[in-house]
């Protein structure tokens, strides 16, 4: 993996920023752009998967937009999409878009706000096989419940991890969809087991201090009244898969759904209030700040 400033983007000015301060800019935010958040989908085509041929967004949404200094291009912070195949489709469209792009931009607006971290306004999708996989050092793939890795993804993750690579997994529920996931790690770690992440862990408390491993229903099931997707997800899971220096390469968010509180931050206030302040965004803020000090 090519040797950039990672570690220097990462750093956060004041580590102990309070959650009161990160709330009065929500607030004020969330006041002049409420209305983000509503399932919008920029969509690509099957073309577009196979060539591999993505592009920015192609509507904002409302989110804001920034620059960054052209000088340092490759020093800032890309929150990037893995595009996959799954075996309902035959391994084209696959959920792999789930949320995009409202997720990907909030994420990115709420983590160059409430950061020093320089960040990429529009982030990126790209496939495990594309070469530039290994100019980002943090990946996100989202509802890999029916994903299924060609062989040459499965070379190319393995790689990628091993060379320092990071790789969020999120929105899946249910034991169905974890063997899946199971049985699609176990190709690329043969020797590796996911282990359970205690809360005491420092991924749990390394900017904001979380109290519990928090279980985040999409906006749907809100709307419901339910805080799972399925019966059998009743729990929320969060598991790793760590290198030889005990490093994670892979935290794995099992019945419970980040993405989503990244989403719809705008649709709902009391949706906003109970997942995505308090937990979405938090728990997405230190796993990315773990990801790029580790």
């Amino acid at each position: 993996m090519k040797r950039r400033s990672w570690f220097a983007c990462a750093v956060l000015a004041g580590v102990g920023l309070s959650v009161s301060l990160a709330i009065a800019q929500w607030d004020s935010y969330d006041e002049d752009f409420g209305r983000r958040g509503r399932g919008r989908r920029g969509g690509y085509g099957e073309n577009e998967y196979e060539t591999g041929r993505f592009t920015s967004p192609r509507d904002r949404g409302g989110v804001p937009t920034w620059e960054t200094d052209p000088e340092f291009k490759h020093d800032v912070f890309t929150f990037v999409r893995v595009a996959y195949g799954s075996w309902r489709d035959g391994g084209r469209y696959a959920k792999w878009r789930t949320d995009y792009p409202d997720s990907d931009l909030n994420f990115s607006y709420r983590l160059a706000e409430l950061t020093s971290m320089k960040v990429d306004p529009d982030g990126k999708i790209v496939r495990l096989t594309d070469p530039e996989l290994f100019d980002y050092p943090f990946v996100y793939l989202i509802e890999p419940g029916e994903m299924t890795l060609e062989e040459d993804e499965v070379v190319a993750l393995r790689r990628y991890l091993l060379n320092g690579g990071f790789l969020m997994v999120d929105d899946f529920w249910g034991e169905r969809e974890w063997e899946n996931l199971y049985g699609e790690m176990k190709r690329v770690f043969p020797d590796r087991e996911p282990q359970e992440l205690p809360l005491e862990h420092e991924i749990f408390h390394c900017v904001y201090d979380l109290q519990e491993k928090p279980q985040i229903p999409s906006i749907n099931h809100y709307w419901s009244g339910e805080k799972t997707e399925r019966w059998d997800a009743t729990e929320a899971h969060y598991r790793a898969i760590f290198d030889d220096t005990q490093r994670i390469m892979v935290i794995i968010c099992h019945n419970t759904d980040l993405g989503d509180g990244w989403e719809r931050e705008g649709l709902d206030s009391g949706y906003f209030r109970e997942y995505s302040e308090k937990w979405a965004y938090p728990l997405g803020i230190n796993i990315v700040t773990y990801a790029m000090t580790h």
